[in-house]
């Protein structure tokens, strides 16, 4: 062992120490050496050791009859030798001072203006002597170097083969990394003028909708997710110039409704004709801007009042259409019979009137008429009766539409109905009823508005409430029970919403 230490290592590993074990006697190399011997405790171990402070290359090996351990101390001289040439290796404390300074090797001079020096700093693992088999954070190795000088060491040809297989490694990594940077360029600059043209086609296009140029398409190109964001830019564009047509369509429309409206808020009675013994009010709700519901009075020769209630199947301006054709026939019907009265009578008053002015003859050539000029699936209810002043006799035809409501002395009772609905059938037969209207008698007629309403459950207002109700309220004025039949409606209802257009027509004998 000595002549194989001092042949091979000693020259290489200055301070070198080794000490054996066996049984109880120790050997040192050299004889006068301070290495004590390590705690029985440590297993077999090698690498960077510290020791009082210092730190050593070592290495410990168990035997059959005890252990070996070798230990040589670590100095930056040492360091810097097992790299040639490339500069200056130290031990630093923790407060950055050296503990070995190098004297044997120096910082290369620069090669030129260019090679820059270069300080690195790396940590050693290191066992502890006083704890076995703990490894804590060892000594702190500083390198200061020159770029030239590392580049030289990293691609020395005179390495053995395993440095030489690092170096073709290196190389190949950074011919790798070349090429990956190449195609990332041109990947990168391809996507960039992609992105940045859709970007500006979109630009472009929102900058034309500003505009109001909703017809404005952008071009798409690629499959990519920018040309799916074009194609929804060109949808978006589409609908909204459909949307557009649409609005102005709309509003096209709506602008003829109100015409409508207007035109159909006319047709009904402007003023309340002044009667000796009937006191007249109505009103009328649509549900929408125009209703199908009709009601209208009117003086015959001072002496006779016309009464006419009625509903148009439907809602909106093809019932309110119909309603204005309804409106239109029976005061066509009304005129014709009226002249034909006055020619029969010749001029002798209304002495003649009451063969003339049936209700059930004006209903059924009212019914043969609407039949004749609209469409076979337009019909109305209606109802139409003439109150006579002087016996106080009011003569009705009630075609279809719902009884009216008769309140004497509080009590309130249905009255007939004489036919079926008008404009459906052309071979309807129609009826006709009396009855005498006594002084204080409420007649109240109204449109299926008041009693098909449901509430929230399904259930209607129906008839019987409302009677109920007319009957409770027939000691208040006619304005006070309309307004009392409304909110009762609407309470019922739950909403402010009209699910059918409200008519009421009130006629009350003073």
């Amino acid at each position: 062992m000595q002549r194989m230490t001092e042949l091979f290592y000693t020259e290489h590993n200055p301070g070198l120490e080794i000490v054996i074990r066996e049984g109880g006697k120790l050997t040192r190399y050299p004889a006068n050496g301070t290495l004590p011997a390590p705690r029985r405790e440590w297993e077999e171990k090698r690498g960077v050791l510290l020791r009082e402070g210092r730190a050593y290359a070592w290495s410990h090996r168990k035997t059959a009859t005890g252990d070996v351990t070798i230990t040589a101390p670590l100095t930056g001289d040492f360091l810097a030798g097992l790299v040639p040439n490339l500069g200056v290796v130290d031990f630093l404390e923790s407060r950055g001072a050296a503990i070995h300074a190098s004297t044997k090797h120096t910082l290369p001079p620069p090669l030129n203006r260019f090679d820059r020096e270069v300080h690195w700093f790396a940590t050693i693992p290191a066992a502890s002597w006083d704890e076995p088999g703990k490894e804590t954070d060892g000594p702190i190795i500083a390198v200061h170097s020159r770029i030239s000088a590392v580049l030289a060491t990293v691609f020395d040809r005179k390495t053995d083969p395993a440095q030489q297989i690092f170096q073709w490694g290196l190389i190949l990594v950074a011919i790798v990394f070349l090429v990956v940077e190449i195609v990332s360029m041109i990947i990168g600059v391809s996507m960039t003028r992609t992105i940045t043209s859709a970007v500006h086609r979109l630009y472009e296009g929102t900058q034309k909708v500003m505009e109001g140029n909703f017809s404005h398409r952008i071009e798409v190109k690629g499959k990519d997710q920018l040309a799916d964001l074009s194609e929804s830019f060109n949808r978006m564009t589409e609908n909204l110039e459909r949307l557009l047509v649409v609005a102005k369509e709309k509003e096209r429309l709506q602008s003829e409704v109100e015409i409508a409206r207007e035109v159909q808020s006319q047709l009904y009675p402007r003023v309340v004709p002044q009667t000796r013994t009937l006191r007249l009010t109505a009103v009328c709700h649509p549900a929408r801007m125009c209703s199908g519901d009709y009601y209208d009075y009117e003086v015959i020769r001072d002496s006779q009042i016309a009464l006419a209630i009625g509903d148009v199947a439907g809602k909106g301006i093809s019932a309110a259409l119909l309603m204005a054709t309804l409106q239109s026939s029976l005061r066509s019907q009304l005129q014709s019979a009226l002249e034909i009265a006055a020619t029969a009578g010749n001029g002798q008053g209304n002495a003649s009137l009451a063969p003339f002015l049936s209700t059930s003859h004006l209903v059924s050539r009212l019914n043969n008429q609407l039949h004749a000029y609209t469409s076979p699936e337009k019909y109305a209810t209606f109802c139409f009766g003439i109150f006579d002043e002087p016996t106080g006799i009011f003569t009705y035809t009630n075609a279809g539409h719902l009884p009216p409501l008769l309140v004497r002395g509080g009590v309130a009772e249905r009255l007939d109905v004489n036919g079926t609905v008008v404009g459906a059938f052309p071979f309807a037969k129609y009826d006709e009823s009396h009855i005498e209207l006594k002084s204080s008698d409420l007649l109240v007629c109204y449109t299926d508005g008041i009693t098909e309403p449901e509430n929230e459950y399904g259930e209607m207002f129906g008839e019987d409430r409302l009677i109920e109700l007319i009957a409770r309220s027939s000691h208040l004025n006619d304005e006070q029970i309309i307004e009392v039949v409304l909110e009762s409606v609407r309470e019922w209802t739950a909403t402010d919403e009209l699910q059918d257009d409200m008519t009421v027509l009130l006629a009350r004998r003073v």
